[in-house]
């Protein structure tokens, strides 16, 4: 439990991890009935970018702060509207503020973070909020306790670790056969870094051969994954996206590639339906 995402918030990384999110989510509004939102890595929720540790590496400079001269038509704009709305330029949102930003009444917020300070920070953040609940527990343990929802039928489950331990890949893999079982009829969004190709193939080939269907891969490199041992790009595997999400997310992956000045931008099925 040592990583720090104050240091990385606002990078590129975030920046397409989070335009997708509040893609996925439009969905959901088109509908009345409710829907749970669960994340489980969902970190301290807002994130000061003022602050000695976003400005020791800067990374959000080359990232959110790159982008808030997009024009009002731009694919981005609904992100960057909430980003807005959420205390930007100095602060930014992580997913589970994005999606409190989201919610209407009838839905359902639930936020898991291990990390007991960082739980603290995140049950300040939406204290009095009737519609959000903060556990302080493991993110894989969270699927069995959590799931199925207790009054939605609808939902998302964003899985986002830090991927600061090994096997990662592995318990993903794990966590969406749990989440198949207990939640069929939920979409998953399971975000995961680019360092070089050879795990991320093996993650993608698990997923196939465990029978899931209806998988969407989107990635935005930053460079060639040629380097193990840097954040070359990142990738968003979406089981069950909405109809019209493919096309969606390859105009904002492709608006920022351009503004990003990143090498590559693609959204391709793995799986079909």
């Amino acid at each position: 439990m040592n990583y720090r995402h104050i240091y990385h918030a606002g990078n590129f990384a975030d920046c397409m991890k989070h335009t997708l999110l509040v893609s996925l989510l439009q969905h959901f509004l088109r509908k009345d009935a409710p829907f749970l939102v669960l994340d489980t890595h969902a970190g301290i929720g807002r994130y000061d970018l003022e602050s000695p540790e976003a400005e020791k590496t800067g990374e959000y400079q080359s990232g959110i702060g790159r982008l808030w001269a997009e024009a009002p038509d731009s694919p981005l704009a609904p992100w960057l509207e909430l980003v807005r709305k959420a205390g930007g330029p100095r602060f930014y949102p992580g997913s589970p503020l994005l999606a409190s930003l989201m919610l209407r009444p009838q839905d359902q917020l639930i936020c898991c973070e291990k990390h007991p300070v960082d739980k603290r920070a995140l049950y300040r953040l939406f204290a009095g909020q009737p519609n959000i609940s903060v556990h302080e527990r493991d993110a894989y343990e969270s699927l069995r306790a959590l799931l199925p929802p207790k009054t939605a039928k609808r939902g998302l489950v964003l899985i986002d670790p830090p991927f600061e331990e090994p096997g990662e890949f592995d318990r993903l893999a794990e966590a969406l056969q749990t989440i198949r079982t207990r939640f069929a009829a939920g979409m998953i969004a399971v975000w995961y870094p680019i360092k070089h190709r050879t795990p991320v193939r093996q993650f993608h080939t698990s997923v196939e051969l465990a029978g899931h269907r209806n998988v969407l891969v989107a990635e935005l490199l930053m460079r060639p994954p040629h380097n193990p041992d840097a954040l070359n790009g990142a990738g968003l595997l979406v089981i069950k996206p909405p109809y019209g999400f493919a096309a969606q997310a390859q105009q904002q992956l492709e608006r920022l590639k351009t503004a990003l000045g990143a090498f590559d931008a693609t959204v391709s099925e793995l799986v079909p339906e």
